[in-house]
């Protein structure tokens, strides 16, 4: 696993502190043992767990300076790729924030055995956290809903000024074009995609960057059944 990320990152030009190769290799270990009585992921083994979840993840931050910034991760599952990021950019201020419970108690025990600081492990909806309200300089998102209802769950958290960035599959044309009226009312403005190849495999992916610019209206975001029945 070591060899592979090492690698990997060189070749993705992200830059690895001394000791977040031990750290992902301990949280594989935590992950590994979870897995096998909780749906996780899935995703596994060392080397897929290394190309198609660290190195993915880790991938963003080619464009993403994290350090000495806050960020939240929403829907983050088993921690990708908000723990990942964590891990790779220390001084990052990080909030995980997952619906269910049982995964969050698993990140808050990875965070633990890891000695991590600087992390908040949140059990909740997005939409419904209004004191979170546009207090993060970066909002990041992986494989939880289309482009146009993810803007609504998490552009409202962002800081004016701020970017979310949402992982996406090869090409999300088609999911551009849905959000593009989402991104306007919900005060975004530039959208960036820049692709990737994952090292080690043939998969490539994008990275959806949204700028910013203007306050989030307060009549959004709308509760979740109102969002998926009729998204902006």
């Amino acid at each position: 696993m070591e060899e592979i990320l090492r690698a990997g990152f060189a070749a993705l030009g992200v830059p690895v502190p001394p000791d977040a190769l031990e750290k992902l290799r301990a949280y594989y270990t935590l992950l590994d043992e979870k897995n096998r009585v909780m749906n996780l992921t899935a995703i596994t083994g060392e080397e897929d767990t290394a190309r198609l979840h660290f190195l993915d993840c880790g991938a963003l931050l080619r464009w993403l300076n994290l350090e000495g910034k806050t960020a939240a991760d929403i829907g983050t599952g088993a921690g990708f790729p908000g723990l990942v990021l964590k891990i790779l950019s220390p001084g990052t201020d990080m909030t995980l924030l997952d619906s269910l419970q049982k995964r969050v108690g698993f990140l808050q025990e990875v965070c633990d055995a890891l000695s991590l600081t600087g992390v908040t492990c949140i059990a909740g909806r997005a939409e419904e956290q209004t004191a979170l309200r546009e207090t993060f300089d970066v909002v990041t998102s992986r494989a939880v809903a289309r482009l146009s209802t993810l803007c609504e769950l998490c552009l409202p958290l962002v800081k004016v000024g701020g970017t979310f960035a949402a992982m996406k599959g090869p090409d999300p044309k088609e999911e551009l074009l849905e959000a593009k009226n989402a991104v306007a009312r919900l005060g975004g403005g530039e959208v960036r995609v820049e692709k990737y190849a994952v090292p080690g495999t043939d998969a490539v992916h994008s990275l959806v960057l949204v700028k910013k610019l203007r306050p989030t209206p307060a009549a959004y975001p709308r509760r979740f059944a109102v969002i998926k029945k009729n998204p902006l």
